[in-house]
């Protein structure tokens, strides 16, 4: 994702939340970083729209209404208005929020099948399925479990390997017991329809070769790629809840085939509401507008195999960059409600501020796909040191002056402008790194220049200063120099913090882009200064604790 001068025209998703219950810290995760890309490229001037949808298909949610005595429609709008009022909690700044379950993606599903039907690249085969005789159902991938067939993992879904990220056939894994009654499955035939992925892996790699996919993910593409690809099994059997395949009775789009479509589907949602007709202008196969994916590392084989090839065929744009990130852990485990170490995303906005948990993760948050720890003491130490102490300080160390002595008003002129321009020119190497998504380094740039900022005030000493009549002058001049390093500052972190850059904002009486750190802010009248954020205490981490171990 290289950076230009130009203005762009980009569409950017994260995966889509599965409408089978509310979200955990790991979605937050996602769509946080997704946001506060998202939110820079808007700062900066470019068109970017940020889309997604709940992913509203398959047997797990027929089952949970099952479960539940409800129809799977009110289940998935239930869960759809959790979600959103989520997303919003957290300031994640979706353009539209849509879901999988809806006449725009059943539409678009049927046009892309129909359309790689067309060009031959769908077969119906005669397979052997797994299946429950318990309950006279054949079991979807989610409700078997065995051992991982590539690496012998234990405890594996029947689709994919957490632990290589391999994708198999749920038929493959090794001594494979059904979830839902605990029991070895028998095999059974059942005809089903099949994307003949192996045909199109030349294709796949000249994807590769021309879009923006960290390497770590490349290298793992290229293992995949020196094995034969295998066809791509599209179809479930009834009874399942989502779109049924038209000329095929009884057999219904795998979720993994209309999930990804919802991309499209919500952008089409997005721009109905809008009364544009700009779809084309992003997905015609010669745009030059921008789609990026933000995912989870357990899912690029959809997002980098599969989905890709799907689009070319179908006669849509493809993905100009997939980028995936690893798995949230909690105190260095895995999260899992079973063994106590869960937190949900409700639940944590009840005892701290979500936008703690946005910096907290842009300071963890790289272009690996390394697993990112959640770890509550490292949260308040860091939140209280770098927002509270060093940047929220550079503020209240200084308005009180300006507030008090000066009308509200700053100064004409600048103190050092040499420092101004340190700034200034640092904000260059920022702008690179939240593009190029090293969202780690772009924190830590920031709060090293907080700390010239902290030590440029505690070299000048304006508390000191003010003790002589003389020295107003130059305690005007130090305290709006503070301040409008403070201000920059405040821009810089305008993706990450958006609430206490308003907050800043509203006390600086101004509403900046990212351009306006290079003009100073002189002469010019503020408002009066109100605590911004406050520390992290002791007893809000036990709090959280506690909830952990619900």
């Amino acid at each position: 994702m290289s950076n230009n001068t130009e203005k762009r025209n980009i569409l950017v998703t994260s995966a889509l939340p599965y409408a089978n219950a509310p979200l955990h810290l790991g979605h937050i995760l996602e769509h946080t970083q997704t946001d506060i890309w998202v939110r820079y490229q808007k700062l900066i001037g470019n068109n970017c729209t940020y889309v997604c949808a709940d992913d509203a298909h398959g047997t797990p949610i027929m089952l949970k209404a099952e479960e539940l005595n409800k129809e799977p429609e009110d289940l998935i709008q239930e869960i759809y208005a959790n979600h959103v009022n989520t997303f919003r909690l957290y300031d994640i700044s979706h353009d539209n929020f849509h879901t999988t379950h809806s006449e725009e993606n059943r539409i678009l599903s049927e046009r892309i099948f129909n359309a790689l039907n067309e060009k031959g690249l769908i077969e119906v085969k005669t397979i052997e399925q797994l299946y429950d005789t318990s309950r006279n159902m054949f079991l979807a991938d989610r409700y078997v479990k065995g051992s991982c067939p590539k690496c012998s993992a234990e405890d594996q879904y029947g689709d994919n390997c957490e632990v290589c990220s391999t994708t198999y056939d749920a038929i493959e894994l090794i001594d494979p017991v059904s979830v839902l009654s605990n029991t070895p499955p028998t095999i059974k035939e059942s005809e089903h329809l099949f994307f003949k992925l192996s045909e199109l892996k030349t294709e796949i790699v000249e994807w590769l070769k021309n879009s923006k996919v960290q390497n770590p993910v490349q290298n793992k593409l290229s293992e995949w790629l020196d094995e034969d690809l295998k066809d791509w099994d599209i179809s479930r059997d009834f009874p399942y809840f989502g779109f049924e395949i038209p000329g095929y009775k009884d057999k219904f789009f795998y979720v993994w085939l209309d999930a990804p479509i919802g991309y499209l589907a919500s952008h089409i949602n997005f721009l109905d509401k809008q009364n544009s007709n700009e779809f084309e202008k992003f997905w015609n196969p010669e745009s030059n507008s921008e789609i990026y994916h933000f995912i989870g590392k357990d899912i690029m084989y959809f997002h980098t195999l599969f989905f890709p090839v799907m689009l070319s065929n179908a006669n849509f744009k493809q993905p100009s960059g997939v980028f995936a990130h690893g798995f949230l852990t909690l105190d260095g485990e895995k999260m899992s409600k079973s063994r106590g170490n869960f937190i949900s995303a409700d639940d944590f906005v009840k005892t701290l501020d979500p936008e703690y948990l946005r910096y907290y993760f842009a300071s963890k948050l790289s272009t690996g796909v390394d697993d990112i720890d959640l770890n509550l003491e490292d949260l308040k130490q860091k939140v209280n040191s770098d927002l509270v102490n060093k940047l929220v300080n550079i503020a209240s160390r200084s308005a009180n002056f300006i507030n008090k002595h000066f009308n509200n008003e700053l100064s004409k002129e600048i103190d050092n402008n040499g420092l101004i321009e340190d700034f200034i020119n640092t904000s260059n190497e920022v702008s690179n790194h939240y593009e190029n998504l090293e969202l780690n380094k772009a924190m830590k740039e920031i709060m090293t220049l907080a700390d010239k900022a902290n030590q440029y005030v505690d070299k000048m000493e304006p508390w000191v200063l003010i003790k002589d009549e003389k020295n107003l002058e130059l305690v005007h001049k130090v305290c709006s120099t503070a301040l409008n390093l403070f201000r920059i500052l405040t821009i810089m972190i305008e993706p990450v913090t958006p609430k206490l850059s308003k907050k800043s904002f509203n006390f600086l009486n101004e509403e900046p882009c990212w351009d306006d750190i290079k003009k100073s802010l002189l002469d010019h009248k503020i408002n009066s200064f109100e605590p911004l954020l406050t520390r992290i205490e002791d007893d809000q981490i036990n709090q959280l604790m506690e909830l952990k171990n619900v």
